[in-house]
């Protein structure tokens, strides 16, 4: 896996600004002719009340001083933050929160491009991940919704029984790739990453196609069958 300061130093040749401040980063990169800000975490951060603040923040100023400037945002979360503290404060409601600066982000014509680089998990990788336009990530990103072994204690179902689930079916099983046959991650970057990026910047893509590309990896075979029929009555 990658670590941020080499994930940045690849991604943005010609220079950046790129910071960490405790486990929150935040800069710019030059990408191309493009100025590209950039939001993330490091250190397989638990996303709670105080790095959600953080993060929303950065947005907002970015809203604010460089309007329409695209927004790449680097993911290493391990999830959401379990403690008491932040679970009594109401973390659901910051992560919301967050997600609902991304997506004003967009609605006010910020491009939104998400990377993994290193681990993506629950919560955290929906607030900030999933939410953009597209999510990619690089080879060796781990991507999981819960470790099998907790799921086999909430789910009551074996270890080796979802390990074999795993092996047939993309909807439960962790790693990039699985995400990648589910569409909900657009591909794994491959090559000079700077590149990857420009071309990423260069779709422009506004249109949630994830249902569809599910579909067509064989991954999610029924989200957009249903949500088409949703909505024709």
């Amino acid at each position: 896996m990658l670590e941020w300061k080499e994930l940045c130093d690849q991604l943005f040749p010609q220079g950046h600004t790129v910071e960490a401040s405790g486990q929150v980063l935040t800069g710019q990169g030059r990408a191309g002719d493009a100025t590209v800000a950039v939001v993330g975490t490091l250190d397989h951060a638990a996303i709670g009340v105080d790095i959600a603040l953080q993060l929303s923040e950065a947005v907002i100023a970015i809203m604010n001083d460089q309007p329409r400037m695209p927004i790449l945002m680097l993911v290493d979360t391990q999830g959401q933050q379990l403690s008491r503290r932040d679970e009594l404060l109401g973390n659901s409601p910051f992560l919301a929160h967050l997600a609902k600066c991304f997506a004003v982000a967009r609605t006010r014509g910020h491009q939104l491009l998400s990377v993994v680089y290193s681990e993506a998990v629950s919560g955290g990788f929906l607030s900030l991940g999933m939410i953009a336009d597209e999510t990619y990530a690089v080879p060796g990103a781990q991507i999981r919704v819960m470790a099998l072994p907790a799921m086999s204690r909430i789910t009551k179902l074996p270890l080796e029984e979802l390990e074999a689930l795993c092996r047939t079916s993309p909807i439960l099983g962790p790693g990039a790739h699985n995400f990648v046959a589910l569409g909900a991650v657009e591909e794994i970057w491959e090559g000079p990453l700077e590149q990857c990026l420009l071309t990423a910047l260069a779709k422009k893509n506004k249109l949630d196609l994830r249902r569809e590309l599910g579909a067509s990896r064989g991954g999610r075979t029924g989200a957009a069958r249903v949500a088409q029929l949703v909505r024709a009555h």
